[in-house]
């Protein structure tokens, strides 16, 4: 069984010393066809790149094919996090303090196990976020089994392309 927070742990320095953040670490697929997800971003704008993308999956690899953490065959999968992105770390909570986002719980509070709303930050160890109805929210990080930011035309607008060139303009090749 391949432990997957071991390996984060362990190629977090490799994707940091390229400048990026790792954001996520995930096994997927079935025992036939695992594919290691590896989540990053760049620290000043939160966007990768294809180049980005290459780079960290050329490191990755070597480092993955030198200490051989996973038995088996398996795919290495990089990728951005994406604009609806997964929140992972405390620090997420804070830094998309006042958009919408999904949270589950692992164990049900009270009769709820899943809050939608919009994220308030936080405060020590514990997410804010107030629902829909108005109702404030303190959810324990280590309670958190999953969150990701929810897809709002204002989510769209604050994480645009740093650029856009080309972008309305297709060109073909004509026989």
């Amino acid at each position: 069984m391949t432990d997957i927070a071991t390996i984060a742990r362990d190629i977090e320095p490799e994707v940091n010393s390229l400048g990026f953040d790792l954001v996520r670490v995930a096994m997927i697929g079935g025992a036939s066809d695992p594919t290691l997800q590896v989540m990053a971003e760049r620290r000043d704008t939160r966007q990768l790149d294809l180049a980005d993308c290459e780079a960290i999956s050329r490191r990755l690899s070597d480092w993955l094919d030198s200490h051989d953490p996973i038995e088996g065959s398996y795919r290495l999968e990089v990728s951005s996090p994406g604009i609806d992105r997964p929140l992972t770390r405390l620090k997420d909570y804070a830094d998309w303090a006042g958009y919408d986002a999904r949270i589950s719980l692992k164990e049900p509070r009270g009769e709820r196990k899943q809050f939608s709303g919009t994220l308030e930050g936080v405060n020590a160890d514990n997410v804010k976020l107030t629902d829909k109805s108005g109702a404030a929210h303190l959810l324990p990080f280590s309670e958190i089994a999953s969150a990701k930011l929810l897809l709002t035309d204002k989510l769209i607008n604050a994480t645009a392309p740093l650029s856009t060139e080309g972008a309305d303009s297709i060109q073909t090749i004509e026989d």
